[in-house]
């Protein structure tokens, strides 16, 4: 993963030297955190959103380890007021039971995530800005390990409150299908934001789920950002679990606007 993320950070660091300004503004992501933002692409944009991450999960009688080499998420404007948005994952997953692996080691592609972001509403006073978005999560797409027998979905309406020029909180709220889980669950997100500087942010952030018929589950993670330039920027991100379950998340990554010119 170090090695992905390294080749990755030397091909886009070459565009810092060369980037150009103008009005648009530094691009705004949906990643490291778990709060999709209301903000949408510029219409004919395309920006990519990519890293890898590494999760633990259980007790030491028997662990779940989970390596993401790659998730990456496309999103490209197709209107002024609505983004596409294409993601897929190649990961490995390993069962440890006592400190010995235990099973198969799994490893390939999770499903395909196909889905839009609509934007409702700018921020105006106290009234915060506002879009609604949903995935579907693909089964045939996926590697046999990772396919699931349904297709998953989820949608979530997602707010952005500034408080001071700078500092701001971010919050969704929504529901969940999990393709290979057909309880719903009803999901939450609230996460502050921080500039130290021009370039670096800093964040924390809540967020969990309400299964209707087991109980909740409840994280909180931590990270950095460094806006490289307007159209890059790289993330660090850790994080743990507040109830059982999640004992540790670690993850780094970048995103990346390609602006359209015409």
């Amino acid at each position: 993963m170090k090695k992905i993320i390294l080749a990755l950070t030397i091909l886009l660091s070459s565009t810092v030297a060369i980037a150009q300004t103008d009005d648009i503004g530094a691009l705004v992501t949906d990643r490291p955190d778990a709060t999709e933002s209301p903000n949408i692409i510029r219409k004919g944009f395309l920006q990519i959103e990519t890293g890898g991450f590494y999760t633990e999960s259980g007790e030491d009688s028997f662990k779940t380890k989970e390596t993401v080499y790659n998730t990456t998420l496309l999103r490209y404007g197709l209107l002024d007021n609505l983004e596409l948005r294409l993601g897929i994952d190649y990961l490995t997953t390993e069962f440890e039971a006592n400190g010995e692996r235990v099973g198969e080691r799994l490893n390939g592609t999770s499903p395909l995530l196909l889905g839009a972001k609509i934007a409702i509403a700018e921020e105006n006073g106290w009234m915060p800005k506002i879009a609604i978005l949903g995935h579907l999560s693909l089964p045939f797409s996926a590697a046999s390990d990772y396919k699931p027998e349904n297709t998953g979905l989820d949608f979530r309406f997602s707010f952005d409150h500034t408080l001071t020029d700078k500092s701001g909180i971010a919050y969704n709220l929504g529901a969940k299908l999990d393709a290979g889980n057909p309880e719903l669950a009803y999901i939450y997100t609230l996460a502050y934001g921080y500039d130290l500087s021009s370039r670096i942010g800093v964040y924390a952030e809540l967020y969990g789920d309400f299964p209707e018929d087991t109980k909740a589950n409840h994280n909180w993670d931590a990270g950095f950002t460094y806006l490289a330039n307007d159209d890059l920027q790289f993330d660090l991100t850790f994080g743990s679990g507040i109830t059982d379950g999640q004992n540790l998340l670690l993850s780094a990554g970048l995103s990346y606007r390609i602006r359209n010119n015409k």
